[in-house]
């Protein structure tokens, strides 16, 4: 149960209605994030256009690597109503039962090579407070493993967008019994 009061869909406004129409239709509810997120359209919109670039469509990362990082930000952040959440999209993107286990194992868990690992450990740095302490060198280490530019900053973003919905989740004790 929140910890604030979280419009139905019936009083959100039409724009949002309009999105989240599909939504209530396909899965017969709309989750507590998106109700939420609903309560203010320019937090509902700037929120939806990351979900798009980032998560949905293709991207320079694959959805594995995305998951992965959703997976392992939210675990490291606490968020269990995103843990849960991204344990079906990940399902729904075709990930195991088992390799969704894996990653909430940890990265070293993992049965993935060292290149991605090294990337997946550079995203949970990525997502501490003292992340302003990471180097140059940080950067240099994942091109040397062959990690573009592009894929580092789409990285580094996913890990932003998780920190963020992550925090709204937390606040807002979304999830809690």
């Amino acid at each position: 149960m929140a910890y604030i009061d979280l419009p139905e869909f019936e009083a959100m406004r039409p724009e949002i209605q309009e999105r989240a129409r599909p939504i209530l239709e396909k899965t017969g509810s709309l989750g507590e994030i998106f109700k939420l997120l609903a309560l203010d359209n320019k937090v509902y919109f700037a929120t939806d256009s990351m979900v798009q670039s980032y998560l949905l469509e293709k991207t320079y990362l694959s959805y594995d690597i995305k998951e992965a990082i959703a997976l392992l930000i939210s675990k490291e952040n606490s968020c269990k109503m995103c843990v849960d959440v991204h344990k079906n999209i990940a399902k729904m993107l075709g990930l195991s039962e088992d390799k969704i286990e894996d990653i909430l194992g940890g990265v070293e868990a993992m049965n993935v090579d060292e290149r991605e690992k090294a990337l997946l450990h550079f995203c949970i740095r990525a997502a501490q407070k003292d992340n302003y302490k990471m180097m140059q060198s940080d950067i240099d280490a994942l091109k040397t493993l062959g990690w573009s530019d592009k894929e580092i900053l789409e990285a580094v973003a996913i890990v932003g967008y998780f920190n963020y919905i992550n925090t709204l989740s937390n606040v807002f004790g979304l999830g809690e019994s």
